[in-house]
C-alpha cells in the first residue's frame, strides 16, 4: 500500500491535546488511508513530524504515553527569552533519529508552521533540520525562546496559524483530512479560527476532525489515553460522513463486508 501523494493531513496545536492525533492516525492507518503530505503546529507538528518520518502508528502511541514535558523542554537558569531551554528536543531528535535530520528527505512531505516575530506572518519551514522546526513551532512567547533562522525570529505558529491548512496545500495537497482540538467550553473570545473553521466545513475538499477537548488536562499527559480514544471516535465520525477519503466505504459497510456469511 502507497501513500497518496495529494492527500494531506493537517494537525493543529493544542499541547497536550495534541495526543488526539494520535488516534486519527490509528484511524487512519485501519482504513487504509495514507496522506502522503502533512503539516502541524506546534503539538500537532511533533506528530506530524514522526509520521512524515515513516514510524508506525503503534510506535507514535507508545511515545506519547509515555511523553513528558521534559523531553522537549528544561528549566532554564541562564539569561534567555524564556523560562525553559528547548534544547532537550534537539537530544530527543538526535536519539531518535540518529541524527538531525533534513526534513526534504524524511519520507513524506512535512511542515512545520511558525510565526515570524517581526512581520507577524506565518512561515513553513519545509527544509532544513527537523529540530529547528520543531523548536520553532512549540516558541512558546515567554516560556520557550524563539529561534533564529534565516535572519528571522521564530515562535509558535499558534499565535497566527493554529490549523496550518494553506501549508499543507502549499505543499501539493488536492484534499486535507484536517485536524482541529477545540473544547465546547471555547468562547468566541478565544476562537481565532472560527470564520476559518466554518470555511473548512464548506469546503467539499476538507474532512474536519474535531475532537472534544472538555473536561480533559491540557497542560499535563494525565488523560493522553482518553484523548487517543477521542480522537479516534472523532475521526471514525468525520471519515465515515466523508465519500471522497480514499475511495473507502464507511465503517459500518466495512463491517458487513467481512463480516461471515
Amino acid at each position: 500500500m502507497t501513500d497518496d501523494p495529494t492527500l494531506g493531513l493537517t494537525l493543529s496545536g493544542g499541547a497536550a491535546f495534541g495526543a488526539a492525533h494520535v488516534g486519527v492516525l490509528q484511524e487512519l492507518a485501519e482504513r487504509g488511508i495514507r496522506p502522503g503530505i502533512t503539516a502541524g503546529t506546534s503539538s500537532g507538528a511533533l506528530v506530524a513530524a514522526a509520521y512524515a518520518a515513516g514510524f508506525d502508528v503503534s510506535g507514535i502511541e507508545r511515545a506519547t504515553r509515555a511523553f513528558r514535558w521534559r523531553d522537549i523542554a528544561r528549566w532554564s537558569f541562564a539569561p534567555r527569552l524564556g523560562l525553559l531551554d528547548a534544547r532537550a528536543l534537539d537530544e530527543a531528535v538526535h536519539r531518535v533519529f540518529g541524527a538531525d535530520p533534513l526534513i526534504e528527505t524524511l519520507p513524506r512531505r512535512f511542515a512545520a508552521v511558525a510565526t515570524d516575530l517581526r512581520t507577524r506572518r506565518t512561515v513553513a519551514i519545509d527544509s532544513g533540520p527537523l529540530s529547528v522546526a520543531l523548536r520553532s513551532t512549540i516558541a512558546v512567547p515567554g516560556i520557550l525562546p524563539p529561534v533564529r533562522r534565516d535572519g528571522a525570529w521564530l515562535a509558535d505558529g499558534g499565535m497566527l496559524d493554529n490549523v496550518p491548512v494553506v501549508a499543507t496545500r502549499a505543499l501539493g495537497a488536492s484534499r486535507v483530512i484536517v485536524v482541529r482540538l477545540h473544547a465546547k467550553w471555547e468562547n468566541v473570545r478565544m476562537m481565532r479560527t472560527t470564520r476559518a473553521t466554518a470555511d473548512l466545513e464548506r469546503d467539499p475538499s476538507v474532512v474536519l476532525i474535531q475532537p472534544e477537548m472538555e473536561r480533559m488536562a491540557q497542560w499535563t499527559m494525565a488523560d493522553a489515553p482518553r484523548l487517543i480514544a477521542e480522537g479516534r471516535r472523532a475521526a471514525a465520525a468525520a471519515l465515515d460522513a466523508a465519500a471522497w477519503v480514499a475511495g473507502q466505504p464507511a465503517r459500518s459497510d466495512r463491517a458487513e463486508a467481512t463480516a461471515p456469511a
